[in-house]
């Protein structure tokens, strides 16, 4: 893969390829309508693949916030086109990688000296490039350590990405009034952690203690004395990455209880901790030889406060939910339903989150779910294509909800769909054993 020499900081530097991008996307609207004009017929499906092509491979060479937005959509399965979510999943853990100039001159600038003077050995070329920093190999005293060093200037053009990102958002989710800043400043927050790596080893080490009693979950070890404000160093751990696992053949028992543990990972957290892992994208999982899973990744983490936690999971219970005055009341408290509605705007989102909330929770309902039920993610697919292109919803204020759902249904979202990709039948309860 080609190596990067060079990435842009400045913010007129960094808005410039943007538009540079945004042109691209432009022509490809204009070449895309010609064609169509001469066959009716024509689908938006090269228009898709070209779009996502131009708009990755402008945010590749950028890194940083940019590129993680793309990340966080590559999620999203049901909700884009394949086109962007194969090409946007890129950003999850391959990306063009630093030089090794640039790896060496970054390194010395963050820790003082250069990789060799603190390593017996240092691969310069990266094993692992994602949106905000890239892995390399390392050996001391015998020891394998992975060696996370973050892109240069990252963390200071996180602001003014977003600001460029926030016009678009805004149209895209029908955001209206100053109410909608709380939002972006959730995603700024969050991001700003993600680049203090300090902030990132005390979050990994905490975490990963509290967590050890889970069987067939595994974290590596980290290094405080040979880490900083921008580098982490670790234990390497072998072991694939979970989307490559899954392209692989295995049993439907290896995939049931690799499918386990993730699930009990996560209820732990939500429920013990009340903090969680809220980056669930393969790119920060790996499967070793003997099946477990190693968690590798804690630069985003959701702390839950009781006043959000409880009416959250008090609507994961089929009695509540179907209780029109109790579910209006947690609505409220969720800021879902806002003082400032309408009676037809009270009716609608009701209607709306109590579809959506019934089918999003319907795990909850059972002792056993089934995350490769192909109906079950029909209904959601359904159920995004049916308010996407819903009239209504597009006269009315999108700002719904607490600015928590924003990490809390990204998590739980990724969650499903890695348990989904294993094909994984989970016993909902078993991670209580744990509390």
């Amino acid at each position: 893969m080609k190596t990067i020499d060079k990435i842009p900081t400045g913010k007129f530097s960094r808005t410039s390829k943007l538009i540079g991008t945004g042109t691209k996307v432009g022509a490809n609207y204009l070449k895309y309508y010609s064609k169509k004009a001469f066959n009716p017929e024509l689908t938006r499906d090269s228009l898709d693949e070209d779009n996502a092509t131009d708009i990755y491979d402008g945010l590749k060479n950028l890194k940083g916030s940019a590129l993680k937005v793309a990340q966080m959509l590559s999620m999203e399965k049901s909700l884009l086109p394949s086109a962007y979510v194969e090409k946007f999943s890129l950003a999850q853990f391959s990306v063009p990688p630093l030089s090794a100039p640039l790896v060496r001159k970054t390194f010395k600038k963050y820790n003082g000296k250069y990789p060799e003077e603190i390593f017996d050995k240092f691969t310069a070329d990266s094993v692992n490039a994602a949106s905000i920093g890239q892995v390399h190999r390392a050996e001391k005293d015998g020891n394998k350590y992975a060696i996370k060093i973050q892109y240069p200037g990252v963390a200071d053009s996180i602001s003014s990405d977003l600001a460029m990102v926030k016009p678009i958002a805004t149209r895209m989710f029908n955001l209206k009034g100053k109410d909608s800043e709380k939002y972006f400043k959730e995603i700024e927050d969050k991001l700003i952690e993600e680049t203090d790596y300090i902030l990132e080893v005390e979050q990994s080490k905490r975490i990963s203690e509290a967590c050890a009693v889970i069987p067939g979950l595994k974290f590596p070890k980290y290094y405080e004395n040979l880490s900083s404000e921008r580098i982490i160093t670790m234990d390497w751990m072998d072991g694939k990455h979970l989307s490559e696992f899954v392209k692989l053949e295995f049993s439907e028992e290896t995939g049931n209880s690799i499918g386990q543990t993730l699930w009990n990972f996560y209820m732990f957290q939500f429920h013990k901790l009340k903090e969680v892992h809220a980056d669930p994208h393969p790119g920060n999982f790996l499967i070793d030889k003997d099946h477990n899973l190693i968690a590798i990744d804690f630069g985003c983490i959701k702390t839950i406060p009781l006043q959000f936690y409880t009416p959250y999971f008090e609507l994961a219970i089929p009695k509540n939910i179907n209780d029109p005055d109790f579910f209006l009341e947690k609505l409220k408290e969720l800021e879902i339903i806002r003082p400032d509605d309408s009676e037809r705007e009270i009716e609608y989102f009701s209607s709306l989150f109590h579809e959506m909330l019934s089918l999003f929770t319907s795990p909850f309902h059972q002792d056993t779910f089934d995350f490769g039920d192909a109906e079950f993610w029909s209904k959601i697919s359904g159920l995004s294509e049916k308010y996407s292109s819903d009239k209504e919803l597009r006269k009315m204020n999108g700002n719904r909800g607490s600015k928590h759902f924003l990490y809390i249904n990204r998590t739980f979202f990724g969650l499903y769909n890695l348990l989904h990709d294993l094909n994984a039948k989970v016993d909902i309860n078993d991670y209580k054993k744990y509390m």
